[in-house]
């Protein structure tokens, strides 16, 4: 993946946001009595343990090249990552499938101010694609959120605002380190202190959870796709994405989350009737996220060219 262009990088992290949008029906397929930092720690054991096991001789040169560094950016994004997981696994069991995914897509509303604080420059095409994601989010959230449901809405932005950062430097460190390393080390670290913080709410851990068999397999299918899979893949296509348009990718998990409500059977989640409001929100989010990465300048100049000759 190392000659991979910037469109190859986008289609990737396109496949990374089609596996993420299962996560609001992974997580709805675990039971409440299983705390959210339980849901992070044994899914990041998981996930980790898969990628050294797969991949350890490299890990370990990536450890012998980089050292401190590499595991001091480990540790910062291992924060970072467990701090906005947990607050969506909290908040997300206040809404159903499609109000989470528009919820969680606030990322890409809070991602300019976050740049401007870091004193990043932000493109005009950036704040119209976040200005066309807010009206979708609007839309498809007015009438569904009501004040019982704050917490959880808060918690749901609070992880956002955290998650808009961790993407920030997700995009420097993959450039900077092995991005496969980066995710194997960040996600070890993150059973770690997810685990700590588990003993303190819950100092029986794993005891305390009434396992069964669909706590099981929700735990270890968020384990190998979300945590393995899409996350590393995620890191490799980070190096040549920007941290504007990845993050308005993500914002397509709404999109895909929307169909998984209307096809997956009331087995799996509750349906999720597809409303006007929903639908008109789901084409801004999509305008959205056209807007920051079609290079419209270019295609105009081309046409132009085109025309001349």
């Amino acid at each position: 993946m190392k000659g991979m262009t910037k469109l190859q990088a986008n289609l990737c992290l396109l496949c990374v946001t089609m596996c993420w949008s299962t996560e609001v029906i992974i997580f709805a397929c675990i039971p409440g009595s299983v705390p959210g930092f339980a849901t992070t720690c044994i899914t990041s054991a998981i996930g980790s343990a898969i990628l050294i096991a797969s991949f350890y001789k490299r890990i370990a040169e990536a450890i012998r090249k980089s050292g401190r560094k590499l595991i001091l950016a480990c540790l910062f994004l291992s924060i970072l990552n467990g701090a906005y997981n947990t607050m969506y696994i909290y908040g997300l069991k206040d809404f159903d499938v499609s109000t989470g995914a528009f919820t969680i897509s606030m990322t890409v509303v809070v991602l300019p101010v976050i740049l401007l604080s870091l004193r990043r420059r932000v493109e005009l095409h950036t704040w119209l694609s976040a200005g066309m994601v807010l009206i979708g989010i609007t839309l498809s959230l007015i009438g569904k959120v009501h004040i019982g449901q704050m917490t959880g809405f808060l918690l749901v932005l609070g992880g956002c605002l955290t998650r808009a950062v961790y993407i920030v430097f997700v995009n420097r460190f993959a450039r900077e380190h092995d991005p496969l390393a980066v995710s194997a080390l960040m996600t070890g670290m993150v059973a770690i202190t997810s685990f700590g913080m588990w003993y303190f709410v819950e100092p029986r851990t794993f005891a305390a959870i009434e396992w069964n068999k669909q706590i099981i397999a929700s735990l270890f299918i968020y384990s190998y796709f979300i945590v393995a899979f899409a996350q590393t893949i995620n890191f490799f296509a980070q190096r040549r994405a920007t941290a504007a348009s990845s993050t308005v990718i993500y914002s397509l998990e709404i999109v895909f989350s929307i169909i998984w409500g209307l096809v997956l059977p009331a087995s799996i989640i509750d349906p999720v009737p597809l409303t006007l409001s929903t639908a008109i929100g789901a084409l801004f989010v999509v305008a959205g996220s056209l807007i920051e990465l079609v290079d419209f300048k270019a295609l105009l100049k081309k046409g132009a060219v085109t025309n001349e000759g």
